[in-house]
């Protein structure tokens, strides 16, 4: 136990014990408990507690305020109960379904994107060292550096199982043996089908027809190749969160810990091979026979279409049902020319980020610009649209339309690839033709040339980054207002653009009271938060909805989005910084998604608060129902 032992036994003793709490989770300010009676909690009890702030009931959540050392208060608590840290944290559904759909896809890939990023660099350079002959790709170095690069594509549903797992509320293990047991090499279509005749075939005289090699105690099952995929371990650990819950609810306690994980693989993995795989892939299916079909009625429509839509089918793991045309169209015409048009996409992409890279202001994003578009030059761009367009929007959907520029461009031309392999740059010389004639070719880099331009120029022209006022607000901050510290006095500028509202006005006793701290609170209008002064980053909560910092001269500032926004547990949440990290005033902190977080049914409204305030120390605010810009003088401490 750590030094708040004493505090956290009187907590759970004045929340009813710990057979009353059902879940536990914590925000910057305060412990979040579920509780199965919120009767026998006694509220007044641990409102007189020397370390207790205050306590709320909200949301359906009973809310025991401590303050900015919460996290250390929480460990404490924990141990004193019966439950995981995942525990009482459930998926909360809110927005438009695309985009709760684009939330989960990019917060399941970003735990992953950094070393995405890495594996298709390395997959690049191999092959580009092996291009230029400084090593064979018989040799052993080639083999290992590729296993080093290719292990993560190959072994996909193992991360993902257990970064979907983490995003379901499925403890995270289970999550990783579900995408284990997807890459099992038994069950692959590949190994099954290898020098065996199916038993039989079903779905016969459809677009789904498939060989059967193995049943379920009866029940066939259609077999696919799960290595590197998407969907269908997305769709298992999802269904398996459900399983989760429903057995622990009725298991008693005295097998849980191993009954509950055995029947959940139990009845996932069957369920998952039988019906959510095939499902998933019979979608892709469908997508490439409609393509097969427009191709027949116009080559330039077709490649545009999968030029535009191939970003997306990537997103949810559906470009795969391509792969069977293109394999066949190869095989047997001796070239592909109804998936290639997709090639525009790597490029349209990898200039997109280029683009970005040129025009952002954001350090993080500079970072991460660099080795992405190398990763998609290379022919990775998984990396680039989970971790760089997808989030920022704009982005991804100007290159969609460069890459379907570009893909009506090779459709309208019979752009061809003659042989299997290679990714991104090094699948030109599969693309010479046979005969010796150098049109294809041509064509290819005509293509990758167009693709480039029409996506750098449209993202030059159309992307605008959020932190714009930045440029007119913080510049004319600066060289306009006081410096963050003079003569004992200290100022803080505002981090938002929006309108000032009183802290009393605040419709949670936590900051209106000011218990938490003296400031003011903003109304947001535009959804970026910016530094209010020099000085390091004291505190940043996993969902990215509050910031401690701290400035130079020691006073301490709490920035909190919304009122319970920590409910959407990161949905819509973008951080540009991290614990320990020294910021300038005016740096982007964090992006939100505005018009998200008000279809969730919560409040915008987001205090600014010195929380560590003498009792001699004077906080004035500016005043309140005052239109403010970034940069603007917000509160003087005297």
């Amino acid at each position: 136990m750590g030094k708040y032992q004493k505090l956290a036994e009187e907590i759970v003793k004045n929340v009813g014990g710990k057979d009353n709490v059902a879940g536990l989770v914590h925000c910057i300010t305060r412990l979040r408990f579920t509780l199965k009676d919120e009767g026998i909690a006694r509220d007044e009890a641990l409102k007189d507690m020397e370390g207790v702030v205050t306590v709320m009931k909200s949301g359906g959540q009973y809310q025991v305020v401590i303050g900015n050392h919460v996290p250390e208060v929480f460990e404490d608590v924990m141990q004193l109960l019966d439950l995981k840290e995942e525990a009482g944290t459930e998926e909360k559904k809110s927005g438009k379904f695309l985009d709760r759909s684009i939330d989960v896809v990019s917060g399941i890939f970003q735990p992953i994107l950094g070393i995405m990023a890495a594996c298709g660099m390395l997959k690049g350079l191999n092959t580009l060292f092996v291009t230029l002959g400084l090593y064979g790709a018989d040799c052993g170095g080639y083999l290992i550096i590729n296993a080093a690069g290719d292990a993560l594509f190959t072994f996909l549903p193992l991360f993902l199982g257990y970064t979907a797992a983490k995003k379901f509320g499925l403890k995270p293990m289970l999550g990783l043996a579900v995408g284990a047991a997807m890459c099992y090499p038994g069950i692959q279509a590949g190994t099954l089908s290898a020098g065996a005749e199916p038993l039989y075939n079903i779905l016969n005289g459809t677009m789904f027809s498939s060989p059967v090699y193995i049943n379920f105690f009866g029940i066939p099952v259609i077999s696919v190749d799960y290595t590197g995929t998407v969907i269908p371990v997305i769709l298992a650990v999802w269904f398996a969160s459900k399983c989760e819950k429903l057995f622990s609810k009725y298991i008693p306690d005295l097998v849980k810990f191993f009954f509950v994980p055995m029947l959940t693989l139990l009845v996932t993995l069957p369920v998952s091979v039988i019906f959510l795989g095939p499902v998933a892939t019979f979608g892709s299916t469908l997508i490439s026979e409609f393509t097969l079909a427009i191709r027949s009625f116009s080559p330039m429509l077709a490649g545009g279409i999968v030029g535009l839509t191939w970003q997306i089918l990537v997103i949810f793991g559906m470009h795969w049902g391509f792969i069977p045309v293109y394999i066949n169209n190869v095989m047997t015409l001796g070239y592909d020319n109804v998936m290639m048009p997709f090639f525009a996409c790597t490029f349209a992409t990898s200039a997109v980020v280029l683009a970005i890279f040129f025009k952002t202001k954001d350090k993080k994003l500079k970072e991460m610009a660099i080795p992405n578009f190398i990763s998609g030059i290379f022919g990775v761009t998984e990396p680039a649209i989970y971790g760089i367009l997808l989030p920022l929007k704009k982005p991804f959907i100007i290159s969609c339309i460069a890459g379907g520029i570009g893909g009506a461009f090779y459709g309208q031309f019979n752009f061809r690839k003659f042989i299997l392999g290679g990714m991104g740059i090094f699948e030109l010389p599969n693309m010479m033709n046979p005969d010796g004639t150098m049109g294809n070719i041509l064509v290819a880099f005509a293509g990758i040339v167009i693709s480039m331009i029409v996506g750098f120029v449209l993202t030059m022209i159309f992307y605008k980054e959020a932190d714009s006022s930045d440029e007119m607000g913080i510049t004319a901050a600066r060289e306009g207002v006081k410096p963050d510290s003079v003569d004992g006095e200290t100022y803080i500028y505002s981090p938002l653009k929006g309108e000032t509202i009183k802290l009393e006005d605040v419709k949670d006793e936590a900051f209106s009271s000011g218990l938490l701290g003296k400031g003011v609170a903003i109304m947001p209008e535009e959804g970026v938060l910016y530094a209010p002064a020099d000085g390091t980053i004291s505190a940043l909560f996993p969902t990215g909805h509050a910031i401690g910092m701290t400035m130079d001269n020691g006073t301490e500032l709490l920035m909190h989005v919304g009122m319970d926004t920590v409910q959407l547990e990161g949905k819509g949440f973008y951080m540009f910084t991290a614990v320990g990290e020294r910021v300038k005033r005016g740096q982007k902190l964090l992006e939100f998604d505005m018009k998200l977080i008000q279809e969730a049914g919560y409040s915008l409204v987001t205090p600014v608060l010195a929380v560590n305030t003498g009792e001699n120390d004077e906080v004035v605010p500016v005043e309140s129902a005052k239109q403010i810009q970034v940069g603007d003088e917000l509160i003087r401490v005297q």
